[in-house]
């Protein structure tokens, strides 16, 4: 009985580490908005185009022309992590977790405002930010200070 609740304790465990994971590598995760994309389906978002941003997901891609852009703006997210590490030691409730998060603001074809949100992985957010900042002629504002002195932490 001992071995079936501890093997319940380390599932769960991995389930909620899964779900609460930050974005890794290049990937990019929609987190909602107004783009025709799943929330929160992870993909890549492609900046390399000098006329378009490009987030491609396994069932398809999305464009945002860069001269269609009316925003940029940065903010982090602080959560406690969960996961298997809770079932071995309560120490790692207190590792903390930054997430980063990117505001798309831009008008559609009817010149409608739209918006949208994308979780960044740490490694990437400089990167992004300052080609966004390029391509469309828009300064990134952020949410906080603090956000903006921890820029991709």
């Amino acid at each position: 009985m001992k071995h079936a609740l501890t093997l319940c304790v380390l599932f769960s465990g991995l389930l909620q580490s899964a779900s609460l994971s930050a974005v890794r590598g290049d990937d990019v995760k929609y987190i909602g908005g107004t783009l025709t994309v799943p929330e929160k389906t992870e993909g890549r978002l492609d900046l390399s185009d000098t006329k378009n941003a490009r987030f491609a997901w396994h069932k398809g891609e999305v464009l945002i022309p860069y001269e269609k852009i009316t925003s940029l703006e940065y903010g982090q997210k602080v959560g406690r992590r969960v996961g298997v590490a809770v079932a071995v030691t309560p120490l790692a409730l207190f590792s903390k977790k930054r997430k980063h998060f990117l505001t798309l603001g831009f008008t559609d074809d009817q010149g409608k405002q739209q918006g949208s949100v994308f979780e960044l992985s740490k490694g990437t957010v400089r990167t992004i930010l300052s080609t966004l900042e390029a391509r469309s002629g828009k300064k990134v504002e952020y949410e906080s200070e603090e956000a903006k002195k921890n820029l991709g932490n």
